[in-house]
């Protein structure tokens, strides 16, 4: 049986501010097909990126937003991010969508694409409750930074960074509650349910392709984990 792993594909590497960075997911695309014609097999969940907070934010010019609104918009700035991801691979991944996490598709092919669901969560709720549902063990989560930071470091210059940190820890950073729109390293619903399950977590830069195959081949990677 080939192993099956979750990769949480942040927003920020499919749709950055300059735009669809086309470039990364050719890259993305090649490894990915390159790892299933050996011993995995993958779900891809797509964040929303620039898409979901452009119109959020430009929605907010116009009138006053609920919290519903604004997650709305981003689930469905997710779905169209999935669609593009799910048309690069078509020759390998099933033919829908995976919308609601809580629904398993008896899918056969490589690769199966998923997107955001409801209110009240990121797609990395998503990603858990994925890897729940199927089974696997790791939930790889691609943004576009290198390490996981006890707080923001474009912000704070005393920022320091983690190599491995428990659920239990990781939670007192992010919290408690989920805000739509938040750039948060990992969404504190998700990191609840995934603490719950024992989940482990690896927190990396997308971008870096040749480490994303070291993360998935588990050999030595620059990135952050997160367990227990």
């Amino acid at each position: 049986m080939k192993e099956l792993i979750i990769i949480s594909l942040g927003g920020s590497l499919i749709v950055p501010k300059t735009g669809i960075d086309y470039l990364f997911l050719k890259k993305f695309k090649k490894l990915i097909e390159a790892m299933t014609n050996s011993d995995y097999r993958f779900i891809l969940i797509c964040g929303g990126g620039m898409t979901a907070r452009n119109y959020q934010n430009s929605a907010k010019k116009v009138v006053k937003l609920t919290r519903d609104d604004l997650d709305w918009l981003g689930i469905h700035a997710t779905r169209l991010n999935a669609h593009l991801v799910r048309t690069i691979f078509r020759d390998i991944a099933y033919p829908v969508i995976a919308k609601d996490p809580t629904k398993k598709l008896n899918f056969k092919e490589k690769v199966l694409i998923g997107s955001g669901w409801e209110p009240g969560w990121s797609t990395d709720y998503d990603a858990v409750l994925l890897a729940k549902l199927y089974g696997a063990k790791r939930v790889i989560n691609l943004t576009n930074i290198d390490y996981l930071y006890n707080k923001n470091p474009t912000i704070y210059k005393d920022a320091k960074r983690i190599i491995e940190i428990d659920w239990k820890s990781f939670r007192k950073i992010v919290g408690n509650k989920w805000d739509p729109g938040a750039n948060v390293p990992f969404d504190p619903i998700a990191s609840r349910e995934a603490q719950k399950l024992g989940l482990e977590v690896i927190l990396a830069n997308g971008k870096k392709i040749k480490n994303l195959e070291y993360i998935i081949k588990c050999k030595k990677y620059i990135g952050s984990r997160i367990f227990g």
